[in-house]
């Protein structure tokens, strides 16, 4: 169990900065998530493994922190904090998916396919929040449960979130833009009973 840690504390961020770049090099020179210990983490950093514990439960929660990262840094890039829901942000947002599964899948071996849960439950995650704070700022055309939001962000993030991991493992002979036009098509109809997206 992870010890409670300030976030906002800079002495907190360097050491989870410092606890990231080891494992990113770590996983260079491995090439397997599997093979890279705690231990080996921790001495990469240079601090102790209860320091280490203190930030992470354990690799798979620093590996789901580090992808959880550099996908809010894809967002970021591709859809400005002043987006808001519409088509085109949505269709931005698919592909945006679809592009970090691809890269996500050239950094990775056949063996580490058993992380792709890990994987997708972070950028689920990740998804959620995203979609629900586009959700919050739209107001609604129905009256409706504070929950509907949040399970309608829940839904539409596994169905742009389960798409694009088929797609990145497949052998994609369907393009990029097609799957993002027929994922879009569920995630317009799946949003209509909550909000009109134009």
């Amino acid at each position: 169990m992870t010890t409670l840690v300030n976030a906002n504390d800079p002495r907190v961020k360097r050491t989870r900065q410092l606890l990231l770049q080891a494992f990113i090099a770590l996983l260079e020179e491995k090439h397997n998530i599997h093979s890279i210990s705690v231990q080996e983490i921790a001495e990469r950093a240079t601090v102790n493994r209860a320091t280490f514990y203190a930030h992470f439960e354990d690799k798979y929660a620093l590996v789901e922190g580090w992808l959880r990262e550099k996908f809010q840094r894809a967002l970021a890039r591709q859809l400005p904090a002043s987006s808001t829901l519409q088509k085109e942000t949505l269709h931005r947002l698919i592909v945006t998916v679809f592009d970090f599964w691809a890269l996500v899948r050239r950094y990775h071996k056949p063996s580490d396919r058993q992380f792709e849960p890990l994987y997708e439950i972070a950028l689920q995650r990740e998804l959620y929040e995203f979609l629900l704070r586009w959700l919050k700022q739209v107001p609604s055309e129905v009256p409706e449960r504070v929950e509907a939001r949040e399970v309608t962000a829940q839904a539409i993030s596994w169905a742009i979130i389960g798409p694009a991991a088929q797609w990145s493992w497949g052998d994609q002979t369907i393009t990029k833009e097609e799957m993002a036009h027929h994922v879009l098509a569920v995630v317009i109809a799946g949003l209509s009973p909550v909000v009109t997206v134009t």
